[in-house]
């Protein structure tokens, strides 16, 4: 009876957490969906200003902005004449800002644009910091002690500089790459100066697991089998810390996703008028005051973004438990 009531606890919360994850997972799906339906209006859309009375308008359930504004944007209607104007009956849902742009054709792409850069830098950090990992903790000695005092000196080099750095460097040579699209260049800056310190956490994350791995018994068994260093790592060791991998791969997007909002904020990270949700909450900021206080600016920008952050996290934890079967039943929530 003592067991069976202590466990109870633990099923209960696994329980709990399974739909949290479930629900988080069917935000995030709902958010890429919708943001991927509306893309070819948003796109067009989240940069057209109307000066007159809808600047920084509150949210209304009707548009404030005629049809006739947004469509003069688009280069055609065929095929999307209907779908058009039912997105544009949405255009007033989250007011617009200080130019009049509709605040949700700025969210829905800006929502892409931080889940693209958070996502970019995870798979980064995940390559990278696991085969910097990886041969570091197998290989050992000097090759292992060569290859973290790399990482030790990454890490202390000051982060803002080394972004200024590939700004200036990076960003002309990818705007040639982009046919002069200098929106493009910056999300590729941004997803590189992310990634490129993302991965220093993962590889010593990876080398502590490789470490406790590498003696175990299996392994001596797959090389007393001939296996090279290249396959034991690959089929026996990597497997075994998929867990770590996708636990800090979920914790990078939204750390990501906050550094983009921090760079953006100093003005090095993504440039107007390409949206994101860091940018969009660095406006919101800017825009309230003693005085007058336009809540939906900010409110809803960092909503999405705590939703997004909070859903990842919830995510994550739950592809711990499914992936690790190591885990224990305890919840990072």
């Amino acid at each position: 009876m003592v067991r069976k009531g202590i466990s109870a606890g633990p099923r209960a919360a696994r329980r709990r957490l399974r739909r949290l994850a479930l629900v988080s997972g069917m935000l995030i799906a709902f958010g890429v969906v919708t943001s991927l339906a509306t893309l070819p209006l948003t796109m067009v859309w989240h940069n057209v200003q109307t000066l007159d009375r809808a600047i920084r308008h509150p949210p209304s359930p009707a548009p404030v902005v005629a049809f006739s504004r947004y469509s003069a944007a688009l280069k055609t209607e065929e095929g999307m004449g209907g779908f058009a104007r039912t997105v544009h009956r949405a255009s007033s849902w989250m007011g617009h800002d200080d130019l009049g742009r509709s605040l949700l054709f700025r969210v829905l792409p800006g929502f892409l644009v931080s889940s693209l850069i958070g996502l970019a830098a995870a798979l980064m950090a995940v390559c990278i910091g696991t085969t910097w990992g990886a041969v570091a903790a197998y290989a050992g000695g000097r090759i292992d002690s060569a290859l973290m005092r790399i990482v030790d000196v990454l890490y202390g080099l000051p982060y803002i500089l080394m972004v200024i750095l590939m700004k200036i460097a990076l960003t002309r040579p990818l705007t040639l790459l982009c046919a002069g699209r200098t929106q493009y260049a910056e999300v590729i800056v941004v997803v590189l100066a992310i990634g490129s310190v993302s991965w220093l956490t993962m590889a010593r994350v990876i080398r502590g697991q490789v470490l406790s791995l590498r003696n175990q018994l299996f392994v001596e068994a797959a090389k007393a089998a001939g296996a090279g260093p290249v396959r034991i790592l690959a089929r026996h060791i990597l497997p075994n810390v998929i867990g770590p991998v996708v636990v800090y791969a979920t914790l990078v997007i939204p750390q990501a996703i906050l550094q983009e909002a921090f760079l953006s904020f100093l003005g090095i990270g993504i440039q107007p008028p390409t949206p994101s949700l860091g940018k969009l909450a660095a406006e919101g900021v800017e825009a309230v005051n003693l005085f007058v206080g336009y809540w939906w600016l900010i409110v809803f920008p960092c909503g999405l973004l705590m939703l997004t952050l909070l859903a990842l996290n919830l995510l994550g934890d739950r592809l711990r438990d499914a992936l690790d079967p190591r885990s224990s039943s305890g919840s990072l929530v």
